[in-house]
């Protein structure tokens, strides 16, 4: 039986739902797909999202040879054939591109995906390669200077798989709309929230649902809380997981290890997803934390880091540590506030320009304009020399955004700052 998530495959770009940051009419991708102008591109994100997708709505739009591939199942032997059969299409009498998809692109090695470098520039081929790797990481820098796009797809959000969920039920020809689906209005909502941006997930989570239904039922939360093998506690309990990541955060403010470790018992017991628990323990690490403990945010990192790899439920060990060693350490907002001040500025008064002496002089000409004559190079002064780094109104006025706090670490970063001032002082009246 073919999955759902391939049967509702949108053929069109007017049915592809999500990536408006990208993907609008009007965009240059969008246009690019009309206009038949598209080059090639590398596609990344997390699975579910519409990788796959838009590569085969783009083939079809641009009316030409399309061969999608897998680069975990595909080798080079079959690489050589596929580009051969193109150059055979290219400089024959058909004298069209071939278009190439290639699915998880990062799982080749170097020379697998520099044995695409001659057919790109030719013309051989056209190139789309998936891959929920960073690029910048996962593919050889040749390649990426011969695609001139990459692409970055987000997860879709709850609102988003809804559409796709009712489309779904609704659709007479490739869904389930000649059934008549009736469902819980919940039901939908819990189903697009679990389903963590993943499309593909959601759909097919749907088709088990209806397939193992009986249809004079309609479709409840519990069904989906039993296909989805996750509880639903938010739900049941009327709890808001949006208060509860607030209680939480309010607790670790409040030097609570208690109250905060019971709130996260809370979130996890309610069905809280790991990333949403993980993003805002990240978050309390620098902003209420910050410099007071600046080595916070790394163990935190590296906690979440562990929870994702291992799992619920033994991720709670480590989610616990996280939580426990927030709660209990010394807090400070001042590089959060400093942050925030400063944008303030930036946003609502005339700032100076840049100081002639800060601005990069290795250009050529760069001199000939003044720029970079009088900067002091601390280091040939021992490490720190006083001179005007804010633009000239700022430095006039004496403007300070940091301002530390005694508190844990970050008052020997306040004792150091204020002993420069005072070495300057001491030395410039000497």
């Amino acid at each position: 039986m073919i999955p759902l998530s391939t049967r509702m495959r949108p053929d069109s770009l007017e049915g592809f739902v999500g990536q408006e940051h990208f993907m609008y009419p009007g965009s240059l991708l969008y246009n690019a797909i009309k206009n038949k102008t598209f080059d090639s591109a590398i596609f990344f994100g997390p699975s579910g999202t519409g990788k796959t997708t838009l590569a085969r709505i783009i083939a079809k739009e641009m009316d030409s040879s399309f061969t999608e591939i897998n680069a975990s199942t595909t080798g080079t032997k079959e690489l050589k054939e596929l580009i051969e059969n193109a150059k055979l299409r290219f400089y024959g009498l058909e004298s069209k591109t071939t278009y190439v998809y290639i699915d998880e692109f990062h799982r080749w090695n170097k020379l697998q995906q520099d044995s695409l470098l001659k057919a790109l520039e030719e013309g051989v081929i056209r190139f789309i390669g998936s891959t929920t790797e960073n690029p910048y990481f996962a593919i050889n820098n040749a390649v990426l200077s011969r695609v001139r796009n990459i692409y970055e797809f987000k997860r879709l959000d709850p609102s988003q798989i809804k559409k796709l969920l009712i489309h779904a039920l609704t659709d007479r020809e490739k869904g389930f709309g000649n059934l008549n689906i009736s469902y819980e209005e919940e039901a939908l909502d819990i189903l697009a929230d679990l389903a963590n941006g993943d499309g593909r997930v959601s759909l097919d989570t749907l088709g088990f649902i209806v397939d193992n239904l009986d249809l004079k039922k309609p479709i409840t939360k519990e069904m989906v809380a039993e296909a989805m093998q996750r509880k639903i506690g938010f739900y049941d309990k009327g709890e808001d997981r949006y208060n509860l990541l607030s209680a939480l955060q309010k607790s670790i403010r409040g030097s609570d290890p208690d109250a905060a470790v019971h709130y996260l018992a809370r979130l996890v017991d309610g069905g809280a997803d790991l990333q949403m628990i993980g993003r805002r323990l990240l978050v309390i690490a620098s902003e209420d934390i910050g410099m007071a403990y600046p080595s916070a945010i790394s163990i935190v990192t590296a906690c979440v880091q562990a929870a994702l790899m291992v799992g619920y439920p033994e991720a709670v060990i480590n989610l616990s540590q996280a939580v426990i060693l927030l709660a209990s350490s010394p807090k400070s907002n001042a590089a959060y506030m400093a942050y925030a001040t400063a944008l303030s500025d930036i946003k609502s008064r005339q700032i100076d320009d840049v100081p002639g002496h800060l601005k990069d002089a290795h250009y050529k000409g760069a001199r000939d304009l003044g720029l970079g004559e009088g900067y002091k190079y601390p280091h040939d002064y021992g490490g720190y020399v006083k001179q005007q780094y804010l633009p000239d109104n700022l430095y006039r006025e004496g403007t300070q955004y940091y301002k530390p706090t005694e508190n844990g670490s970050e008052g020997s970063f306040k004792k150091f700052l204020e002993g420069l001032e005072k070495k300057y002082e001491r030395d410039h009246q000497g």
